[in-house]
């Protein structure tokens, strides 16, 4: 159960209702999800987290779906329930097939492990990969694999 009563459109400041307007008009939908609508309750972090979402999930060096999908990943490893199922449904709207879906569990689930293994064994970082990156002219047996 939500710590905070999800607000139904009626029930929105001005603020919140102008932030709720920005969503439907950027995502091109009527629906506004409960995320939202807990955050309604405070109007200034309701556009601050929106505008930051925006902002990030914008586009740029990296595609649209490949920012869902790292989304999806960071969501699986902190446990969030609300953000895996809604940024899966944003994955799969752009594209992502149940393929690329099972690998990215897989690959999460991998690192998960590998993560744990290092960390309960406090193992050091090899020097090779810490910055700076070896330069180009080194040879391929001092970089590593």
């Amino acid at each position: 159960m939500s710590m905070v009563r999800l607000l139904d459109d009626d029930e929105l400041s001005p603020a919140a209702a102008s932030v709720f307007a920005d969503i439907r008009a950027t995502r091109n939908t009527a629906f506004v999800g409960n995320f939202w609508r807990g955050l309604a309750h405070d109007p200034a972090l309701l556009r601050r987290t929106w505008e930051s979402v925006k902002d990030v999930m914008t586009p740029g060096a990296l595609d649209a779906l490949t920012k869902e999908m790292i989304y999806v990943a960071v969501s699986m490893a902190n446990s969030c329930e609300y953000c895996i199922r809604s940024h899966t449904a944003a994955a799969r709207a752009r594209g992502m097939s149940e393929a690329q879906l099972m690998e990215l569990v897989a690959v999460v689930g991998m690192a998960s492990e590998t993560n744990r293994l290092a960390t309960g064994l406090v193992i050091p970082v090899d020097e090779a990969f810490r910055d700076p990156p070896p330069k180009a002219a080194e040879s391929r047996e001092q970089r590593p694999a």
